[in-house]
């Protein structure tokens, strides 16, 4: 039996992108019934975490954009800036409790959607379409049939790959005494960290107000650190190099997202898809993800109003992941600096292009002229060697998902008080 034509199994950016494009009015044929699985409260359900992108002003979800800016900067190891305006393109700002509020009620009035809550142990085709199986919050089985499901639960294990960095960060949400941000400009990477033997670290900062800010230390390297090593880096960080003195630490979070040239099956059944992340939806170079998502959400309701198979489209287009897994390899070999790679890239390329092709949407002309900023000798040496190389299963079974973190004790923890990483601590 089917309890709808499509369920949606999980409430993040993706299930929540995907239930809002299939159930809007509109279109040749009538909106499909969905049904939307969200975990229920519990280590199952995601914690807070943010997402960001660039788009114009005026976008679908400006009413969950907490903060937005037209500046965006890079700064090199020694502290030169280098400064973009991609006019129209504004870096938008969401934090996911704030997307999920706006996404719900506007699904709460459109006819044909329901939400449920579940733990989903199970998903797998049926007869004349696929099946969901879980429990309930109260610990009844639940069963859902549809002739579509849309998963995008965190894959267990990633698919075979030749390169798999991490890129692992922590968080805090600083709010300072004095005016210490510029709230004006995005700081996309700052280099001034100490940077890992194998890939890279930078500082990132999203300034909320003169005196609010989301401050990050991130790294792309092979090992994630343990939580004191985070918190030490990023409280030299705060302190010595963006000097924001007295400061108290009002929420933190931390995650780890897999860079990796793995290919990542679309396809789980011949009813059953996987979105977001576990559909590939993360940019191998850089972890974006969120343009990508909204992307396949849109390319699968523009197929299902068409009444075509909706198999979500690759995210990023062949050349891209090409262009990436090349990235990806001459970093983790060390045969490019990490800094000055990006710093460069930054430099160099016109603001939209460089967007565009962050974003996946670059055209092959504006591809080869983005090529010739980088090192070439390098790159070309990898190109040559990928091919070669074979594809092998990683020996991690699973990520860590971003989770929300304790707020430090402001008496014991303030940004002032952590001493600088010495040179041991600067070693993944």
């Amino acid at each position: 039996m089917r309890e709808a034509d499509i369920v949606v199994v999980g409430a993040g950016a993706a299930g929540l992108a995907l239930a809002d494009r299939l159930t809007r009015p509109g279109g040749p044929r009538p909106v499909p019934s969905v049904v939307l699985v969200s975990a229920p409260p519990g280590p199952a359900r995601p914690a807070e975490r943010t997402w960001c992108f660039w788009e114009p002003p005026g976008g679908d979800y400006d009413d969950a954009v907490v903060a937005s800016w037209e500046r965006l900067r890079v700064r090199a190891p020694g502290g030169a800036v280098v400064e973009a305006r991609p006019v129209p393109l504004r870096y938008k700002m969401i934090r996911s409790r704030g997307f999920e509020a706006l996404l719900r009620e506007r699904l709460a009035g459109r006819p044909g959607f329901r939400g449920v809550e579940a733990a989903v142990a199970e998903v797998r085709d049926g007869r004349g379409g696929a099946e969901v199986r879980g429990t309930t919050a109260g610990g009844a089985p639940l069963t859902l049939g549809a002739r579509w499901v849309f998963d995008s639960r965190p894959l267990s294990r990633l698919p075979p790959a030749r390169t798999v960095l991490l890129q692992h960060f922590r968080g805090w949400f600083l709010r300072t005494e004095r005016p210490a941000f510029d709230p004006r400009a995005a700081e996309l990477m700052d280099f001034r960290t100490p940077q890992p033997d194998r890939g890279l670290s930078f500082g990132y900062v999203l300034p909320l107000g003169a005196r609010e800010a989301l401050v990050e230390y991130t790294e792309f390297s092979p090992r994630v650190r343990d939580g004191a090593a985070y918190d030490r880096l990023l409280g030299h960080y705060a302190r010595e190099v963006l000097g924001v003195g007295a400061a108290r630490v009002v929420a933190a979070e931390q995650g780890v997202i897999p860079m990796t040239d793995a290919v990542f099956p679309r396809r789980a059944g011949a009813s059953v898809f996987r979105i977001g992340a576990a559909g590939g939806a993360t940019r191998p170079a850089t972890g974006y993800t969120f343009t990508a998502v909204r992307r396949q959400a849109a390319a699968i309701a523009d197929a299902c109003r068409a009444g075509r198979v909706p198999v979500p489209p690759p995210a990023y287009s062949a050349r891209t992941r090409a262009m990436d897994a090349v990235v990806l390899r001459a970093l983790d070999r060390g045969r490019i600096d990490g800094p000055r790679f990006f710093t460069v890239l930054f430099g160099r390329c016109p603001a939209q292009r460089l967007l565009r092709f962050l974003d996946g949407e670059s055209r092959l002309l504006e591809d080869l002229a983005i090529g010739l900023r980088t090192p070439v000798a390098a790159m070309l040496r990898t190109v040559a060697e990928l091919p070669l190389l074979p594809r092998r299963a990683h020996h991690r079974c699973a990520f860590p998902a971003p989770v929300s973190l304790p707020v430090p004790d402001p008496a014991a923890h303030p940004p002032h008080a952590v001493r600088p990483p010495d040179e041991e601590e600067q070693r993944p």
